[in-house]
């Protein structure tokens, strides 16, 4: 049954990285095209008997990687001279490659995938693009929702890398038996979407052109797509010929599976395990915040050899004592939500751990509210942290000034980038945003700019002036403490007009401090 679910959405959803799919009810058929698939056999050693990893894929190849394209040359030229780039990406690797290989192996794919999350992530488990991809295989947030993908407050399943993998493979199996047993056209459809895959066949079908891979217009992310996998799987069978090394991965499991019973805070894990709480996040990049997801799965990842040690301790834990709990009292005015904001958590939470049905609560009421065991710094993995040392690195190198906006209703990207004469693409860089990320009223942003003025140390919000009879722009600069030449810029639309009517509304962007 899950077999034919995944097939159905492989023909209605988009692919993982940046670009939406365009929906085609039925996959032309692509009989003319090679299958990319060579008659390579595996060595004669078991998967088991191999020292590395990387031995271990090489044995399960089975695309056509020795393609003469130019497409494959460009992309092979600058892996082979970015050695140190390489060796990031094994040292991330280390923690998931076992068990990728190990998924691609009990599927009967081709070995080659198990290097596609180089060139998805460069094996970074917090990655995070400009087009909302997350995790080592990049969904986008639809995509993940329909495999089963959860992602909410607590955690995003995207970034499991179990559940990921899982879904990813499902995913690749299922594009290439669209375009029947084309991995080449699956893993472009992977990156762009299967509709656009399928537009670009029929394109060249009615100009009487081929309909591989090679000879498509796709776009140009795509182009390079499938070449850069290529590259990389001809790299590792040729390093010695290249003069590269990929760093050895031990062919055994990194990490163990145990079951923590219900929720639990990430730094008593940290204990439990005898692990640092860095290895713990890296292990279950899942997580967004100090603690485990409430409603479960009640599972999490440790090192392999820790297993039996988290086991004997947690077998010792009090219950009571996997989180740290605070009493709180509900004061007149109160509400969930209210509650969840000044304590770091959810309404969900509180309602769970505190046997609610509803959103009714009373005054008077004690609550007992779920709270991080170390101060906040100390998660430094967690989604706020991560976030904050992304805006530090992304910090423009030709400026120090900056200024904190905050987003009131009816804000865009768009209109706050136009307000402060920047663009899109800086203001969501510079806060780890992409641009289709939703921006929810009271969130700051923070705006980098070359010279300092008074304003740019404070808080700027959004005022939405309406015109009064007698008004003039300068006396409406005047009263809100700001210069008539910004009114003017905020609100082009007054160069068509000669004279502010009454009712006619302004948008202002105001210091409230001053």
């Amino acid at each position: 049954m899950r077999f034919i679910k995944l097939w159905l959405l492989a023909g209605v959803i988009g692919g993982c990285a940046q670009h939406p799919q365009q929906n085609s009810p039925v996959a032309p058929s692509v009989a003319e095209s090679p299958l990319n698939i060579t008659e390579q056999q595996a060595t004669d050693a078991t998967p088991q008997q191999h020292n590395d990893v990387w031995d271990r894929i090489l044995a399960s190849y089975r695309l056509n990687i020795d393609q003469d394209q130019k497409r494959i040359t460009s992309q092979l030229n600058w892996y082979k001279s970015h050695q140190a780039y390489l060796d990031r990406v094994a040292d991330r690797s280390r923690r998931y490659l076992y068990f990728i290989a190990e998924q691609i192996e009990a599927r009967n794919m081709p070995g080659e995938l198990a290097l596609l999350p180089i060139v998805e992530s460069a094996f970074d488990p917090f990655a995070y693009s400009h087009g909302r991809a997350a995790g080592v295989w990049q969904f986008i947030p639809s995509t993940g929702r329909d495999f089963d993908l959860h992602q909410d407050w607590w955690h995003d399943g995207r970034r499991d890398i179990r559940a990921s993998t899982e879904a990813a493979l499902s995913y690749l199996d299922a594009l290439q038996r669209q375009f029947d047993g084309d991995w080449l056209l699956g893993l472009a459809a992977y990156n762009s979407g299967a509709g656009t895959v399928r537009k670009a066949i029929r394109k060249n079908r009615r100009l009487g052109k081929p309909t591989d891979f090679w000879s498509l217009q796709l776009p140009r992310e795509t182009r390079a797509y499938v070449p850069k996998l290529i590259a990389l799987a001809r790299l590792l069978r040729d390093a010695e010929k290249y003069n590269i090394q990929f760093k050895p991965v031990a062919n055994q499991p990194y990490f163990a599976v145990v079951n923590t019973g219900g929720q639990i805070d990430l730094s008593q894990v940290a204990q439990l395990a005898d692990t640092e709480l860095e290895e713990i996040y890296k292990l279950n990049p899942v997580y967004n915040r100090w603690a485990t997801r409430p409603q479960g799965p009640h599972e999490i990842l440790v090192p392999y050899e820790k297993k039996d040690t988290f086991n004997k301790n947690l077998a010792q834990l009090p219950e009571s004592a996997r989180l740290k709990w605070q009493r709180y009292v509900v004061r007149s005015g109160d509400s969930l939500i209210s509650i969840a904001k000044r304590f770091h958590t959810t309404p969900d939470a509180l309602r769970q751990s505190n046997q609610l049905r509803g959103n009714m609560i009373r005054k008077g009421q004690a609550l007992l509210i779920p709270s991080a065991m170390q101060a906040e710094g100390s998660y430094a993995y967690s989604a706020p942290q991560r976030l904050e040392r992304l805006k530090q690195q992304r910090k423009p190198s030709n400026s120090n000034h900056s200024l904190r906006y905050r987003v009131q209703s009816g804000d865009s990207f768009w209109s706050i980038a136009r307000a402060h004469d920047v663009s899109v693409r800086q203001l969501t860089r510079w806060n780890g945003l992409a641009p289709g990320d939703p921006l929810k009223p009271g969130q700051t942003l923070t705006i980098w700019t070359k010279k300092q003025t008074p304003a740019q140390r404070e808080v700027i919000r959004t005022v939405h002036y309406k015109v009064r009879s007698g008004d003039s722009l300068a006396r409406i600069a005047s009263k809100f403490n700001v210069r008539l030449a910004d009114v003017k810029r905020w609100n082009r639309q007054l160069a068509s007009n000669k004279y502010l009517q009454p009712g006619q509304r302004l948008t202002l962007y105001v210091d409230v401090t001053r």
